[in-house]
C-alpha cells in the first residue's frame, strides 16, 4: 500500500509540474514615450529578457507619436529577427516611427479610438525632412509590410503624400488609419480592450503574464542621464583635473575625475547617445591640453583645440546627432546639452577659485601634503653647494629651456632657467647667476 501511495504521489506531482510547464509565458513590454535611445535600449533589454525566460509570446504595447528614425529602425530590425511571436497592442497612437514598429510585428491589435500611420519623417520644428530620409523611410516601410504580408503600397502611403490609393488615401494626404479602417484594410487583426482579449483571439486561454521592468542597474544608468547629474559630473571632471595639476602626486582628484568620466560616458554609450568618435574626440582633447601644459610652451593652438574638442564632445555625447547632422535634434535638446556643460564648467571654475584655499587648509589636505617650512633660521638654504662661482662659465643647453630645463657645463648636468626667453637644445649658453638651486643662463654671444 505504501508503494502505491508513493507512486500515486509521484504521478500527481508530475501532472502538476507538467500542467505548470505547459502554461505559455507572455512577456509584456510597454512603450508610451517618444522613440529615442532610451526606448531603443528598453526594447533591446526586453527582448533579451524574453529569450532568457524562453517566453512563448511578447506583447508590445505602444502609445507613441514617433521619434528618431535610426532608433525606430533598430527596434524594427530587432523585432523582425525575433524567433517568437510578437504582437503589437496599439493603445491609442502608433504614429510615424510607432507605425513602422507596429508593422514589423506579427499581429497588430488596436484599442478603440486608436490610430496608426502618419509616418512622414519630420525635423524637430515640424518641417518635412530632406528627401533622402523620406526615401529611406518609404523603403523600410514597404519592405517591412511585405515581410509581414501587409499591403506595401498602403505602408508607403503613410510616408508619401503623393501616393494615390483611390478612396483609401487621396493624393496630397498622408495615410492614417483608425481602428476600424485598419481592420478593414488588413493592417489590424481586431479591436481589443486588453491583453487578455489578444491572447483569447490567439487561442490561448490559460497563460502566465509577466511585465518587463528595468532592473536597478538600468534605473541607476537613467539617473546619470539626468542633466543636473551630468552637470555635477562635468564639474568633477574639470575640477579633478585642475586640482591634480595643482597638487601632483596626490591621486585623489584625478581618481575622482576618472570616475566622473566613466559615469558620464558609459550611461550615454549604453543608451546609444555616445558614439565611439565622440569619446575619441574627448580623449584627443585631453591629450592636446596635456601637450599644451607639459610639452608646448605658452597657450596656443593645441590648448584652444583641446578645449574645443573636450567641451564639444561633452555636448555632443548628450545629443542624438548623426555625425554632426542635427536634423532630428530639437533646439530644446541642444539648449539643455550646452547649458549643462557650461553650468558644469562654471561650477568647476567657482570651486577652483573659492574651494582651492579651503582645500589647502583642510585637515585632509594637511595629512597628504608637506606642511613644514624649511627656513634659513633653522639652517636650511636654497643655494646648492659649489666650490667656486659658475658665473661666466659656458656650456650647452642639454634640453630645451622653456624657460627652464637642463644645461651641460664641463661634462656635468645642471638645472637651469632663462630670463624668460626660450633656448633650443644644443645652443651654447652662458651662466649669468648661480644663486639658488638652479643656474640662471642666457644664450652665449
Amino acid at each position: 500500500m505504501r508503494k502505491l501511495f508513493a507512486i500515486a504521489g509521484f504521478v500527481f506531482c508530475g501532472l502538476l509540474w507538467a500542467q505548470e510547464k505547459e502554461r505559455p509565458l507572455v512577456l509584456h513590454l510597454k512603450i508610451n514615450d517618444v522613440i529615442d535611445p532610451r526606448t531603443n535600449r528598453y526594447s533591446e533589454l526586453g527582448l533579451e529578457k524574453a529569450k532568457e525566460l524562453d517566453a512563448d509570446y511578447v506583447i508590445l504595447e505602444l502609445d507613441t507619436y514617433g521619434g528618431a528614425l535610426n532608433d525606430a529602425d533598430d527596434i524594427r530590425t530587432r523585432i523582425l529577427n525575433f524567433d517568437r511571436p510578437i504582437y503589437t497592442y496599439i493603445n491609442k497612437d502608433a504614429a510615424s516611427a510607432g507605425a513602422l514598429i507596429s508593422i514589423a510585428c506579427d499581429s497588430i491589435y488596436m484599442a478603440k479610438g486608436s490610430s496608426i500611420g502618419a509616418a512622414t519623417v519630420v525635423t524637430q520644428d515640424g518641417a518635412a525632412a530632406p528627401d533622402k530620409y523620406q526615401s529611406y523611410m518609404r523603403s523600410i516601410m514597404r519592405s517591412t509590410a511585405e515581410a509581414k504580408g501587409r499591403n506595401p503600397r498602403m505602408a508607403e502611403a503613410m510616408v508619401d503624400e503623393d501616393i494615390d490609393l483611390d478612396s483609401i488615401a487621396t493624393e496630397g494626404k498622408i495615410l492614417t488609419l483608425s481602428t476600424s479602417e485598419a481592420i478593414k484594410y488588413g493592417f489590424c487583426e481586431a479591436e481589443v480592450n486588453s491583453i487578455d482579449d489578444i491572447m483569447k483571439r490567439s487561442g490561448v486561454e490559460d497563460y502566465e503574464l509577466q511585465e518587463f521592468k528595468l532592473g536597478t542597474t538600468e534605473k541607476i544608468i537613467s539617473l546619470f542621464l539626468n542633466p543636473f547629474v551630468s552637470g555635477i559630473l562635468i564639474l568633477i571632471i574639470i575640477g579633478g583635473i585642475y586640482f591634480e595639476l595643482q597638487t601632483p602626486g596626490v591621486g585623489f582628484p584625478i581618481l575622482a575625475s576618472l570616475v566622473a568620466i566613466i559615469l558620464y560616458f558609459v550611461p550615454n554609450y549604453l543608451n546609444g547617445l555616445a558614439e565611439n568618435w565622440e569619446i575619441i574626440l574627448f580623449v584627443v582633447g585631453i591629450i592636446l591640453i596635456g601637450l599644451e601644459v607639459f610639452v608646448i610652451p605658452g597657450f596656443g593652438v593645441a590648448g584652444v583645440l583641446g578645449l574645443i574638442c573636450t567641451l564639444g564632445s561633452l555636448v555632443l555625447v548628450m545629443l542624438n546627432n548623426d555625425m554632426f547632422d542635427f536634423s532630428f535634434v530639437g533646439e530644446q535638446e541642444i539648449f539643455v546639452s550646452v547649458t549643462t556643460v557650461l553650468a558644469g564648467m562654471m561650477g568647476a571654475i567657482i570651486v577652483m577659485f573659492f574651494g582651492g584655499a579651503r582645500l589647502i587648509n583642510s585637515n585632509v589636505f594637511k595629512r597628504i601634503a608637506l606642511q613644514d617650512v624649511q627656513d634659513s633660521e633653522q639652517g636650511f638654504t636654497s643655494t646648492f653647494y659649489k666650490a667656486k662661482s659658475m658665473v661666466g662659465k659656458k656650456g650647452v643647453a642639454y634640453t630645451r629651456l622653456r624657460p627652464s630645463g637642463k644645461v651641460e657645463i664641463d661634462g656635468e648636468i645642471y638645472d637651469a632657467f632663462t630670463r624668460g626667453n626660450f633656448i633650443d637644445e644644443g645652443v651654447e649658453i652662458e651662466v649669468i647667476s648661480d644663486e639658488g638651486t638652479s643656474l640662471k643662463v642666457k644664450e652665449a654671444q
